[in-house]
Parts: structure tokens; C-alpha cells; sequence
């Protein structure tokens, strides 16, 4: 393994968004700790926990037609079936619902779930109530994405939690996603909802443990042949 590698395995890469506040956690740091030197560790301790928080490490995601895959590291808080967000257009049909809580100690950038189309891009206002409260979906401000898939449209909502105050979403309508290409980023603590036609069966239970790209959270009927993976 050359240097370069042995540096790239060691340390997991930080996302552009979370530059400008691990500079802001330093400058401050420095300040206070011309006033009080314990400040300062207080602060640097703030900012390791800062580049924690931003890490954006490398998945190897399967890429599965038939597999819906997690959209975000987190816990499994819901499984039910109920009808998506009015604004998404899907259906006033129930679908198939997934919701991953992610805390503050959770990586936060968020994933493709399948490889798809994205059809839509829908921008909500709202509260910032727990994200980890059912109600939080209807509430809080989102932001929900429709991706064509080849087993029709699914929903994928990032809701912002109650110490979130920022949605990010840098992808666009009409652009083509790989399942577990990185599409947004919510700072800081807060909820993905994925919203899956009928045909979807759930492969994870409520309180489990999901990593995004990784687990799969739904399969379309069968798997079929042999799966291959993708480095993202």
C-alpha cells in the first residue's frame, strides 16, 4: 500500500459543507482562549466533534434494481404504511414508509436509495420539532425528492430535527442518481422518510441500526442473480 493510500484509509474524508464551520469552531476556540485558557480546550474539543460530524466516508453500495437502499446512517424509527406528502404528487394511495432518525453523532450526508430519475424537487416550510416524533413528517420543514425508478416512483423526504436549521439538497430535477450517490446533507440531527410503491417489502425493523448505501431497507419481490457493488 503506497503512502498516499495508507493516508486516504486512515482518514475519512470531510464534506465541503462542514469547512467553514470547523474554521469558525477554531477561530472561536483561539478568542476564548485568550480570555480563559480552559475555553479553549472546551472549544477544540467542539471542533474534533465538528469534523466528526461532516466525515463523508466511502460506501460500497450494491447495486440492485430490486433493493431499496438506507439514505442515511441512523436508527430505523418507523415502518408503516400511510400516504406520502401531498406535495410530492406520488399517489393518495399508502405506500410504504421508512423513517431513519439521525442524531448528532450520525454521519449526515444523505444517499440515493435506488438508482433513478429524479423527477421532482419539493421545498416545504415547517416547524423543528424532534425529529424522531411521527409527527415530524407532516410538521417539520422538508425536503422531498421523487426519483423514477424502474419499479415506479419513490419518495425520499429529508425533514429537518430540532436542532436542524438547514436542509441541504444539491441536486436538480432531471438529473440521474446511482443508488447511494450522494445527493444532500441536513445540519444537525434530523429524520429521512422513504416512500416505496406497492411491491416493496421491508428487509429492517424498527430500532435497527442503518448505514447509508449499505443496508438495504426494502427488496422488490425477488433478488435475482448475483449483486454487484460500487464504491461511492
Amino acid at each position: 500500500m503506497s503512502l498516499v493510500q495508507s493516508i486516504k484509509s486512515t482518514f475519512v474524508p470531510i464534506h465541503r459543507e462542514g469547512h467553514k464551520f470547523i474554521l469558525a469552531f477554531v477561530i472561536a476556540s483561539v478568542i476564548v482562549g485568550f480570555l480563559w485558557m480552559p475555553l479553549f480546550w472546551i472549544g477544540m474539543l467542539l471542533t474534533a466533534w465538528c469534523v466528526y460530524f461532516f466525515r463523508d466516508p466511502e460506501r460500497m453500495v450494491p447495486q440492485e434494481e430490486d433493493w431499496a437502499m438506507s439514505p442515511a446512517d441512523g436508527k430505523v424509527s418507523l415502518i408503516s404504511v400511510t400516504p406520502p406528502p401531498a406535495e410530492l404528487a406520488l399517489s393518495g394511495e399508502p405506500m410504504l414508509k421508512i423513517s431513519i432518525f439521525m442524531n448528532v453523532f450520525n454521519c449526515h450526508v444523505n444517499r440515493a436509495p435506488m438508482r433513478g430519475r429524479v423527477e421532482s424537487i419539493v421545498y416545504r416550510e415547517g416547524k423543528f420539532v424532534s425529529a424522531d416524533l411521527d409527527k415530524a413528517s407532516e410538521e417539520n420543514e422538508r425536503n422531498g425528492m421523487v426519483i423514477e425508478t424502474a419499479h415506479g416512483r419513490i419518495g425520499v423526504v429529508q425533514v429537518a430535527g430540532l436542532v436542524a436549521r438547514r436542509i441541504v439538497c444539491w441536486t436538480n430535477p432531471h438529473a440521474s442518481l446511482v443508488a447511494g450517490e450522494r445527493f444532500g446533507l441536513i445540519r444537525f440531527g434530523s429524520r429521512l422518510d422513504v416512500y416505496l410503491p406497492e411491491g416493496f417489502t421491508p428487509r429492517v425493523t424498527v430500532g435497527q441500526t442503518a448505514i447509508a448505501g449499505e443496508t438495504v431497507l426494502a427488496e422488490y419481490e425477488a433478488a435475482k442473480g448475483p449483486v454487484l457493488s460500487r464504491r461511492l
